[in-house]
């Protein structure tokens, strides 16, 4: 930051002052006009990121552009962001609230496509906060203004791009993988982090989630019914599970238990589909061979990590206990939220 001084100083005060004092006609001073002058000035926004139980993003309809957007707005002068946020969902869904926790910061550069030239749109500032995940019955209080809010829906984060503004779009998904990561807010530049986690590399959500949103039904699969699949929760030594995902699409699976090596295997429950059902054992992970299917990313995520993650329906809640309750057999600790973390190719043992 370049020094500042005041006109109004006279020679006089130099006469002291020792040789090796900078001039201030030809260093780096400058006046608080000058330096005032030389900032960059640039719009300030604030919007909120919600979701269902389901995982869907709240997207609103507005009678002024043709995309659809996440609920904020413009941040007022002299008011804080996150003030701004909590006024803009009262404004326009008429929901009260208090949204400490930023999931993303991003800076959108002056040349973004798609402000008119009369705007003279500077670039802004743009902070995403966390609005948490809304039950059926706040969904239901939700109450739209006379004009400018024409709707709302809740969408599958994969079909963002076709619903958005391609930055807006960007900067939504980055911000769900930030909360699902657990690490903070992400820094973006025009919806891009500028350091990528995992999640982020392998374009998690892009793709639409495979749904299974049969019931939940804990123990051995009955012997009527045909089993479709099989699909472990792999418990390493630290309590997070083994979690597959494929490079190509970014979609995410839980692996076979023959996918890693693992010790006695033990059924879980299952979930009925037509075709028959998709079972689930748990087992503790003794290690990994080395990748043998290099399609596959192989990750390291917290069980309620993967079912956020995941379209399973509101059984998914009923799975998640199921899968807690042998963690807790395992006698595994409960593991904190951190970013996902990428195992190596060439495998690892514990």
């Amino acid at each position: 930051m370049p020094q500042l001084t005041d006109d109004s100083a006279t020679d006089d005060s130099a006469t002291d002052a020792p040789e090796c004092a900078v001039d201030p006609g030809t260093g780096t001073w400058m006046t608080p006009e000058e330096y005032g002058a030389s900032r960059a000035a640039v719009w300030t926004a604030a919007v909120v990121l919600v979701t269902d139980t389901d995982g869907r993003i709240l997207v609103q309809s507005v009678d002024y552009r043709a995309e659809r957007m996440l609920p904020g707005g413009a941040v007022d002068a002299g008011e804080a962001p996150s003030a701004a946020a909590a006024r803009e969902l009262r404004e326009e869904l008429g929901v009260d609230g208090h949204y400490p926790r930023g999931l993303a910061v991003d800076w959108i550069p002056a040349d973004t496509p798609g402000f008119p030239p009369a705007m003279r749109f500077p670039g802004e500032v743009l902070h995403v906060y966390d609005g948490g995940t809304w039950t059926p019955e706040r969904i239901d209080g939700v109450r739209l203004p006379a004009q400018e809010i024409t709707g709302i829906h809740f969408a599958e984060p994969a079909d963002l791009p076709a619903l958005m503004d391609p930055g807006d779009a960007r900067r939504a998904l980055s911000a769900l993988r930030a909360r699902i990561n657990g690490s903070g807010a992400a820094f973006l530049e025009d919806g891009r982090p500028t350091a990528p986690t995992a999640l982020d590399r392998l374009g998690v959500l892009r793709t639409r989630r495979v749904p299974q949103r049969g019931a939940w039904h804990d123990g051995p699969v009955p012997a009527q019914l045909p089993v479709r699949d099989v699909s472990g929760w792999l418990f390493a030594p630290d309590g997070r599970v083994l979690l597959l995902i494929a490079r190509a699409t970014g979609a995410v699976h839980l692996p076979p238990p023959a996918a890693a090596l693992c010790a006695g295997p033990v059924p879980l429950g299952h979930r009925s589909g037509e075709e028959g059902a998709h079972a689930r054992v748990a087992a503790r992970l003794t290690g990994l061979p080395p990748a043998a299917d290099p399609a596959y990313a192989r990750l390291l995520a917290t069980p309620e990590q993967v079912r956020e993650l995941s379209d399973w329906g509101p059984a998914g809640e009923a799975e998640l206990a199921a899968v807690l309750a042998a963690r807790a057999r395992f006698h595994l600790p409960a593991a904190a939220r951190t970013p996902l973390a990428e195992l190596p190719e060439e495998g690892v043992r514990w």
